[in-house]
């Protein structure tokens, strides 16, 4: 049953932004890109910390989002498009640093790499690089006030709005602990000195794509 419209959302409108979410959530990015690289270096942990960071920083640009500072910063143009460069900037950094790992192609043992790697370490390395990945993605903003908002009805309260970006947030999470977890498991063979050498260039590649389409895009 909907809601009444004087709220501004309705049950079956919630419901089709959930799977709109879903759809937009599995579709790889730069995110992803990131979480796997880091899942395949540092195992469970860091992938687990990397895929929080992301989640962290999608939660506080849909919070200003609906507090309307996100509106404040697309509209002011040179520090839009400095957090542009900067996502153009740190993904090209990334992608440059898988592929010299590619070139190298020289990796310690897992167990070997886990001893060597404080858990305290790993944690904030990886949660770093999750948050900066989202944070710089100027779609990522433009996703919470341009297109999040076409799934409310005129009249609908900033409240609304704060409770679709958390739920984008909530299934971001959960779908990017599941990715964590199958790569873990599979983490025996993917990180085989030829297998591991082959996703380094392959994520390298990736990595430097987006960071040159974003580049290209005027956002």
């Amino acid at each position: 049953m909907a809601l009444d419209y004087r709220i501004g959302v309705s049950w079956s409108g919630y419901g089709e932004f959930l799977i709109f979410a879903l759809v937009l959530v599995v579709i790889p990015g730069p995110d992803f890109a990131v979480v796997t690289k880091n899942t395949l270096v540092g195992g469970h942990r860091r992938g687990q910390w990397t895929a929080t960071g992301v989640v962290a920083s999608a939660f506080v640009q849909g919070t200003a989002a609906a507090g309307g500072l996100s509106a404040v910063v697309v509209k002011s143009q040179p520090i839009f498009e400095a957090i542009k460069w900067a996502g153009v900037c740190y993904l090209a950094l990334l992608g440059v640093q898988a592929v010299h790992s590619a070139i190298r192609g020289r990796y310690a043992q897992i167990g070997i790499a886990a001893r060597d790697c404080a858990p305290s370490r790993s944690a904030v390395g990886g949660f770093r690089q999750g948050f900066l990945s989202n944070i710089t993605n100027p779609k990522v903003i433009l996703f919470y006030l341009a297109v999040l908002p076409q799934f409310l009805r005129p009249g609908a309260g900033p409240g609304w709005l704060l409770a679709y970006a958390w739920s984008h947030s909530a299934i971001t999470l959960i779908y990017l602990f599941i990715v964590v977890n199958a790569l873990h498991r599979l983490r025996s063979i993917l990180a085989r000195r030829r297998v591991r050498r082959t996703m380094d260039g392959v994520t390298g590649a990736v990595l430097l794509g987006f960071s040159a389409r974003l580049a290209a895009e005027r956002v």
